[in-house]
């Protein structure tokens, strides 16, 4: 921690407290503000990503916008049991995903259904867990995903022990362990990060703080400044960002990617952002929170603000425009179709997976139930 303050001209404590003021590039009407006005000093400086990188960002934007909306239109069809969308958090889904190299890791949580397809899972192979179909229905060691998690931190643990792994194997790896700000209120939160501070692993905690703990306000949780100071008291660097600023999101995740990376260390990246919609279907949000403070953050969409900036700088024009549109349509028709096709399940794949060498108790279970299900179709 030391070597990594002393290289950027300040002390230790400089570096792990965030910096003054929430990192932000662009403004709510998708302009860009002053460099002085942007939260930067020294030892917290980020640079704007390349027009190619920021032009890939915003058709992940676009397809995920329209993913997130499909699938709730499938919830109201019956086609999905639930869906926790992430409709207005997409900045910090593309982020991740886009931040992360090709031997990274990602640790997921449920609502991170966008960062998995922009990482390249395809996305009728994440939708299938919502219908209920398979707990996790692509390769998490293909991809370097972990199953997206509905239990409330326990990813975080996992993400640790992979980062720990792969240092004692000598790998160039680093870990992204998503979650969201009614994590930071369980213990494996805080095992996780003092584990990953005392054996200087390199894991990214990246915090997407949306306001709720599904009908829990953030002022019910933590009497701390932000989110983002947690971090010193394990003896990481934190940051805040404006996480529905793609451009902001993407470079403090690039620039903790790579601190993570040469310095084998953990950081704390927190991103300010807000779930525009329920936290699922089964959640009734008027409940919690007024419709006007919806109203209000909708005038911060990062999707608006992301086409403005880009088509002001002359990187998006109407023909990539409808490029991207297009793709984005693909992608929901192909969700529409798969999930109005009736799924054909074989009971008996529930034994298949659950160890590599199935137990002796588990095939006396599977003949089991191999037998009823043939006395039944016999009549």
């Amino acid at each position: 921690m030391k070597e990594t303050s002393s290289s950027f001209g300040i002390t230790p404590e400089q570096y792990m407290l965030p910096a003054a003021q929430q990192i932000r590039m662009l403004g709510p009407d998708g302009q860009l503000i002053p460099e002085e006005a942007q939260g930067t000093s020294p030892g917290h400086e980020y640079p704007i990503p390349e027009d190619d990188a920021l032009l890939a960002a915003y058709e992940a934007l676009v397809v995920g916008r329209r993913v997130n909306d499909q699938n709730y239109a499938l919830v109201r069809q019956g086609r999905l049991a639930v869906y926790p969308s992430s409709h207005g958090q997409e900045a910090c889904q593309v982020g991740a995903a886009l931040a992360l190299g090709t031997g990274d890791w990602m640790f997921p949580t449920y609502r991170d259904t966008v960062a998995t397809i922009t990482r390249g899972v395809d996305p009728l192979e994440v939708m299938v867990s919502f219908r209920g179909d398979w707990h996790c229905g692509y390769d998490p060691l293909h991809y370097k995903i972990s199953a997206m998690s509905t239990p409330l931190t326990t990813q975080l643990l996992h993400a640790v022990g992979v980062a720990h792994a792969a240092k004692l194997r000598g790998e160039d790896t680093v870990v992204l362990a998503m979650c969201g700000d009614g994590a930071t209120s369980e213990g494996d939160f805080h095992e996780a990060l003092n584990f990953a501070a005392v054996f200087e692993v390199p894991v990214v905690f990246f915090v997407q703080n949306n306001g709720y703990a599904i009908s829990v306000p953030l002022s019910a949780q933590t009497a701390a400044p932000s989110l983002a100071h947690k971090a010193i008291g394990y003896g990481m660097a934190g940051e805040q960002v404006d996480g529905n600023d793609m451009v902001a999101v993407l470079a403090t995740l690039r620039r903790a990617v790579d601190l993570a990376r040469a310095n084998s260390m953990p950081l704390l990246l927190e991103a300010i952002t807000y779930r525009m919609q329920a936290h699922t279907n089964a959640d009734d949000d008027s409940r919690y929170r007024e419709s006007a403070e919806v109203e209000q953050w909708k005038q911060r969409d990062p999707l608006l603000r992301m086409r403005t900036f880009l088509t002001e700088r002359g990187v998006l024009d109407a023909d990539a425009e409808t490029r991207i549109s297009g793709k984005a349509e693909e992608v929901a028709a192909a969700l529409r179709l798969a999930m109005t096709t009736e799924p054909e399940m074989d009971p008996l794949e529930i034994f298949d997976h659950v160890y590599a060498a199935p137990t002796a108790q588990l095939r006396e279970q599977r003949a089991k139930l191999a037998d009823e299900l043939e006395r039944s179709q016999e009549g």
